[in-house]
This record gives C-alpha cells, structure tokens and sequence, in this order.
C-alpha cells in the first residue's frame, strides 16, 4: 500500500526525464495523474504510455494565469487535488561574468517562481480535501555551490529554503512539503553539462548517473502519506554518495580497505 489510491496528483516538467518517470510511478500505484508541461505533444505522449491513470494538460510554471486554469481544469475534472510534484526546471552554464541579467531571471523564473506559483496555487483545494503532500524537486546544487551555474545554484538553494517555509506555515493544514535532491541523473539535462574532460558521474561515491526511475521512487515515497506521513520540511538528497565526497578524495576512500 502506498496512500495513493483515489489520489490526484499533479507533475510540472511531466514530459520527460524526472517528470516523466514520476508520472509512471504514481500512476502505476493508482494515483489519476496530471502531465503538466509546455511541450504539448511530448506531454501527450507521456500521459499516453502511462494509461488511462495519466491526463496531459497544458501548464507554463512561470504563468499564474495557466496555474489558475490548471487548478480549475483539475478540480473540475477529478474533485481534489492530493499531491503536487513540483519538477519543472531549466539550467543555464556560464561563468558569473557572462551570465546576464536576463539569462538568470529566466532560470530563476522557472526554477524559483514557478515553485511558488504552484505551491500557492493548490494551498486551498489540499485544505479542503483535508491536507495533502507536495513534493519539490531541488538539487544537489540546492545544497552546495557549483561554479559555472549561478543562476541554477541559486534557484535551487530558493527552492530548499521555500520548502521548509511552506512546510511550517502549512502544517495546521495538513499539507506535508518536501524536497528532492538528485545528483546526476541520465537526462537531458545532464547531458547538456560542461564536463571539460571529466565525467559529471565521477564525484559520486556509486560511479555513475541515477536513472529518473530512481528519483521517480524517492517522490512517491514523499507523495505517500502512508509512507512519509511524519516527513514535513525534509531535504532528501538521492546523489550516489556524491555529497559526502571531500573535493579530491573520492580516489582515495575508494582504495582504502582499512587494516584488515
């Protein structure tokens, strides 16, 4: 048993990679599911592999008018809304010098506000069902710096703070929020990074890239209030060990063997 039958949940990001994966797994564990993203057709596509459990709609995260229409939309159609999966996300490389003012307000747009937006927007229709959980995906970078990404570091570190905010503030309602922290994960976006030469998988202690099925789990752990339902303001991090590897040393910790 996971809590989630008879459930509706929402994922924004829905048509691929981390959105996607989460998508399959509520609804593969009887929740109706809303594939929220602005890439229509990939949205469609999503709702259509997963079954009958998944409905694609149209949602711009950085809009409160299509938030508004969404809510409406999903209220309308299903009666409540138990679960918020807040996932969609863009990131932007470059040096602090040459990121401009526009290149960061527009990741902060989406990363940053559009968790707000959607968070505010399913505040009443959760109180009225009698609480709910919601779900944000952050980042490793939410948790430390990263060079060449300050625009994303800093939506991402907004998105830890705004997580345990809302956590607090939301409680007497019942609604439980939490956030996610991924390492690298075989998306596109991963594959969009700037290694310089180096693997982007070779600071985690496990050596490689989660797949999305596995960040997937983590967010329906956190959806379930039969399985999290003591779990309010928590960052859960799901990175390979790559936050616990000292700069450098990865190399060594792998080849001690101690003194046995």
């Amino acid at each position: 048993m996971t809590g989630l039958d008879g459930k509706v949940a929402i994922v924004t990001g829905a048509a691929g990679g981390i959105g996607a994966a989460v998508v399959k797994r509520l609804a593969e564990r009887g929740a109706s599911v809303v594939v929220a993203d602005v890439l229509d057709e990939q949205a469609h596509a999503v709702a259509a592999e997963t079954g009958s459990g998944a409905r694609a709609m149209h949602l711009d995260v950085t809009s409160e008018s299509d938030w508004a229409k969404l809510i409406e939309t999903v209220v309308h159609t299903f009666g409540q809304i138990d679960v918020l999966v807040n996932n969609a996300g863009i990131v932007y490389f470059g040096s602090i010098r040459k990121t401009s003012a526009a290149d960061y307000r527009r990741v902060v747009e989406v990363n940053q506000v559009g968790v707000f937006l959607g968070i505010r927007a399913v505040i009443d229709p959760m109180t009225k069902g009698g609480g709910g959980s919601i779900v944000n995906v952050s980042s490793t970078a939410g948790l430390r710096g990263t060079a060449g990404q300050i625009a994303y570091v800093a939506s991402k570190w907004a998105v830890t703070g705004m997580t345990q905010a809302a956590a607090v503030e939301l409680a007497p309602r019942r609604i439980r929020v939490n956030s996610i922290h991924p390492g690298p994960t075989e998306t596109d976006m991963l594959a969009s990074v700037p290694t310089g030469g180096a693997s982007p998988v070779s600071g985690t202690l496990l050596q490689r890239a989660a797949m999305p099925e596995e960040i997937a789990a983590a967010a329906l752990f956190l959806a379930s209030e039969e399985e999290s339902s003591f779990c309010t303001g928590t960052n859960l991090v799901v990175d390979g060990g790559s936050l616990a590897v000292i700069p450098g040393h990865l190399g060594r910790q792998a080849g001690d063997r101690g003194g046995q």
